[in-house]
């Protein structure tokens, strides 16, 4: 085990104060096992964790740090950049909350900040809610396109699914699907399988087997559910095979989820959002994580939601967040490496 003062320093966020990121972020922070992978300092309202705490049934030490104080690693509270921007009496609970969105998207923001000033290698944040936040004043359609303009990012990126080692990946994400269809070319194909075999590196995976999904059903059977396989999808994989990344494809996308957690590939490059995300979901709803690749700072989240229907109950699973947190410190240790 690596000694504390060589781990990653994580930003660990309680997500939206209305679902069940508070729940599920305490029983992490008490089960402790996070202080096998990073050094971890809690942003957010203090009084969101305490609510927390209750639903979650457990009892929470933590000591009070500014964003720029020396923390003691070795500790056993943990260190709370206490915000003081949520009430969670004023929020409500079980519903969106336009407020609460305003409050997740400046706490994420604040958290951003940190790890431009070198203060944290990288963010994991218990689940939000993208309408909340929209609503909230922060007008992009999902959390990641907001992570990449606070960076002032340009270039390409993504968000990434794993689950049970399998890394799931997509052309087009947060769009009707409609519009995705005008969006997958091969420059958008190349993208996501470029972008998803560097990450697989970087997390360990020496050399990642990649399989392309087809667009069409039965990989348009030859031609007879359309020609997006023969003329598009599959002329780009063979180039990108050529230039050294082992991706083959294209596969119908209903079978080859199967395939690739029987253990024939490492991940499934899906050509729109729902074609990967059912698959994964079914597979294991409360343990996948997403990751949002291709941007200058480490971002990990549960792949599930905020769970209003069972806020408040105690019930929710940390099952996602605790693995949220240890893919952070594989990418993260990578890049502190580096």
């Amino acid at each position: 085990m690596a000694a504390m003062q060589d781990k990653p320093r994580l930003g660990f966020l309680f997500g939206d104060a209305t679902g069940i990121g508070p729940e599920i972020a305490a029983k992490v922070l008490a089960a402790g096992r996070y202080r096998e992978h990073v050094r971890l300092v809690a942003i957010g309202d203090r009084r969101v964790l305490e609510q927390g705490a209750r639903d979650a049934g457990v009892q929470l030490r933590w000591t009070g740090v500014t964003e720029r104080d020396e923390i003691d690693w070795d500790a056993p509270e943990i260190p709370l950049v206490d915000l003081g921007n949520a009430d969670p009496a004023q929020l409500g609970r079980g519903q969106i909350s336009a407020e609460s969105g305003r409050i997740t998207g400046e706490t994420l923001a604040r958290a951003i900040s940190m790890a431009q000033a070198g203060q944290l290698d990288a963010i994991t944040f218990a689940p939000l809610n993208k309408a909340a936040m929209f609503a909230g004043g922060w007008r992009f359609p999902d959390e990641h396109k907001l992570f990449a303009h606070l960076l002032r990012h340009h270039g390409y990126f993504s968000e990434m699914n794993v689950l049970d080692g399998q890394w799931m990946s997509r052309v087009t994400s947060h769009v009707s699907l409609r519009e995705a269809l005008d969006l997958i070319d091969a420059r958008a194909i190349t993208d996501a399988v470029e972008l998803v075999d560097r990450m697989m590196k970087r997390a360990g995976i020496v050399s990642p087997r990649i399989a392309v999904a087809a667009l069409n059903p039965h990989a348009g059977e030859n031609g007879l559910f359309g020609r997006d396989e023969i003329e598009l999808i599959r002329p780009t994989v063979e180039r990108i095979a050529a230039g050294g990344i082992s991706c083959t494809g294209p596969y119908p996308a209903d079978t080859v989820y199967i395939r690739a957690f029987a253990g024939e590939f490492d991940s499934v490059v899906a050509m729109y959002h729902d074609q990967g995300q059912i698959a994964t979901k079914l597979r294991g709803f409360n343990r996948g994580v997403t990751v949002t690749a291709g941007l200058d700072v480490v971002f990990t989240t549960p792949a599930h939601g905020t769970a209003f229907d069972i806020v408040g109950q105690g019930v929710a699973s940390p099952g996602a967040l605790q693995s949220a947190v240890e893919l952070a410190s594989r990418l993260a240790t990578v890049r502190v490496a580096a």
